[in-house]
């Protein structure tokens, strides 16, 4: 959301606070319901265990059911849509179509005939949506155009979101395996998985560059580079990572690298913008 308002502010001059905090509300609630939904889901179909490598969920632990877990997560969404109706106001029915994608994919995570969560396309997924949807949604609401600098924006944000779940599924990777589960960390196996997370930090690095060599504000982006060295001493941690408590390092280290990118380099571009006007 602070992305897609950057590249909003930047192609417009117009910085609108109301459609970036009902948008970072909207998909704050979309994703605590996708989570709410992932929690009682894993538990119904036995992928958590009580070994359970990664942070507690409450229903795997007894203290709500899955019942009561699975509608706190349609509440959410349907606040999620309650609020979104106010953006779709502002942006007319390609926002209602992108909002409506928004909550399937949320609800296709863990729920319906093929989740997502139990395939190789999660990353695929949360580089879609956390990254182009969100940020290129919000550019347009902020009047921007859906162009080449909002793809890279939109790549730059998403593809650490795929990172933290990249981590997480190189965690769970054996007993995603016992519960059936096909994810891209099984599919690349933990070499493959490792280099992939190698990979994800070149591509942020290649589209921050991409975004400042477009000139102008633009070259703002180029903060967002004093986020990679985390990055990178990340991905050596991960190397060597053997038991759940570093691979829980990594993630949450992860989270706060693709933060750390995402405050970067939009201070970087509100400054371009200040200054050059």
């Amino acid at each position: 959301m602070l992305a897609g308002s950057a590249v909003g502010w930047v192609e417009t001059g117009v910085l609108r606070l109301d459609i970036t905090i009902v948008a970072v509300l909207v998909i704050a609630i979309i994703q605590i319901g996708t989570n709410l939904q992932n929690d009682a889901i894993d538990t119904l179909n036995e992928t958590d265990q009580p070994d359970r490598a990664g942070p507690v969920r409450v229903t795997e632990r007894g203290w709500l059911t899955p019942g009561q877990v699975i509608r706190a997560a349609y509440f959410a969404y349907a606040v999620g849509l309650f609020l979104g109706a106010y953006l779709v106001y502002q942006g007319g029915l390609p926002i209602l179509i992108l909002g409506m994608l928004s909550v399937a994919a949320a609800y296709a995570y863990s729920g319906g005939p093929w989740p997502v969560s139990r395939g190789p396309l999660g990353e695929v997924f949360v580089i879609a949506f956390f990254g182009l949807v969100a940020v290129g949604g919000v550019a347009y609401l902020y009047g921007a155009p859906f162009d080449l600098k909002t793809i890279l924006m939109g790549l730059a944000i998403g593809v650490p979101a795929a990172a933290v779940l990249l981590v997480n599924n190189l965690r769970d990777l054996e007993s995603d395996k016992r519960a059936g589960r096909l994810t891209l960390a099984i599919l690349l196996g933990r070499e493959g998985a490792i280099w992939l997370y190698g990979a994800f930090l070149f591509l942020v690095t290649a589209g921050l560059i991409a975004i400042a060599t477009s000139g102008g504000p633009w070259v703002g982006a180029m903060l967002g580079l004093s986020g990679i060295p985390l990055g990178v001493r990340i991905w050596r941690t991960l190397s060597s990572a053997e038991d759940a408590q570093t691979f829980n390092t990594c993630l949450s280290r992860t989270a706060i690298f693709q933060l750390l990118v995402t405050i970067t380099m939009c201070l970087g571009l509100g400054l371009a913008v200040m200054v050059g006007g």
